[in-house]
């Protein structure tokens, strides 16, 4: 038997509709929403589902909606009979992680997650940041422009051999921008808030921490794989603090993936909205099966390719 690993969408991978078919053709997708909106306290669904973009894309909005759809995705594949031995999530898609590999129940995933994007929305009006991939160059190189450049701007996803997004200051950011340009190479505005996984969440961090100890967390009962380490997680015994360390870190997103394949995975199955995972693994790893499940249409790929 090949090993699955699912893998759960981030910030930015949001539509207005996501979730939709799955909700009206699997009722425990559609509960996920139910679940979500009882702890939200307002309909999820509608966001979701009939938009507008500028509500879905306000952070306060889109971290709830992408991990509803992540995990009624989830859902969907469980009902199909879709097994899985590993999660890993990227950025806000670890908060899936923790629910599908029992790290959290989904009410308190939710009670997290409406937390964690309450308060970084807030850092996010505070601190006026920026975020920019940078395609084309391996980290190293990204990382030493970074270095050479006047104010606040780190590495902050490490995605893919040849993407990372950088983020900080908005000038410090765009001095950076301009000096990769120059390099001919692609250094791309991403429509987000702040800089996320930045020094600028800070007080995000801070804040999020409280509601973070109010929560219950176990070990996971399949391996788990963290942004923050950049490999499997073995001890859940001070998740507040690891995930308060997650909101202002770098996103190791493809030492994950190259732990994920020592360790013999074959089957890399993304839940949620868009493809951009199944895409870092197909640009970071050869020979691997990648796939995404959103939709009735991705879901029947998804079950021919597995069947393979």
């Amino acid at each position: 038997m090949s090993k699955n690993i699912f893998l759960f969408s981030g910030q930015g991978s949001q539509y207005v509709g996501m979730a939709k078919e799955l909700c009206e053709k699997y009722e425990s997708a559609k509960a996920v929403f139910d679940t979500a909106e009882k702890v939200l306290g307002y309909d999820l669904k509608a966001i979701a589902f009939d938009g507008p973009d500028t509500e879905l894309n306000k952070t306060i909005h889109s971290q709830p909606a992408i991990m509803a759809c992540s995990l009624a995705a989830f859902e969907a594949a469980k009902a199909e009979g879709i097994t899985f031995d590993g999660v890993a999530g990227h950025s806000l898609g670890e908060y899936a992680a923790m629910v599908a590999a029992g790290v959290v129940t989904i009410e308190d995933g939710f009670k997290l997650i409406k937390a964690r994007a309450a308060a970084m929305q807030k850092a996010a009006e505070a601190n006026s940041g920026s975020m920019y991939a940078i395609i084309g160059l391996p980290a190293e190189e990204v990382e030493k422009i970074c270095e050479e450049t006047e104010g606040y701007v780190v590495p902050v996803n490490y995605n893919s051999a040849v993407q990372t997004v950088i983020a900080g200051d908005t000038a410090a950011c765009e001095a950076a921008a301009a000096k990769f340009a120059e390099m001919k190479k692609k250094a791309i505005k991403l429509n987000v808030a702040s800089a996320f996984h930045s020094k600028l969440m800070q007080s995000a961090a801070d804040e999020f921490i409280e509601t973070a100890k109010t929560v219950e967390f176990k070990a996971a009962n399949v391996d788990f794989y963290s942004n923050v380490l950049g490999t499997k997680l073995e001890d859940f015994s001070d998740m507040p603090n690891m995930l308060a360390k997650h909101i202002v870190s770098p996103v190791k997103f493809t030492s994950e993936l190259a732990e994920m394949e020592a360790a013999g995975y074959e089957n890399f199955i993304e839940l949620g909205p868009n493809k951009v995972l199944t895409g870092l693994v197909k640009k970071t790893l050869k020979g691997k099966n990648a796939v995404n499940i959103e939709n009735a249409t991705t879901m029947e790929k998804a079950l021919a390719s597995l069947a393979k």
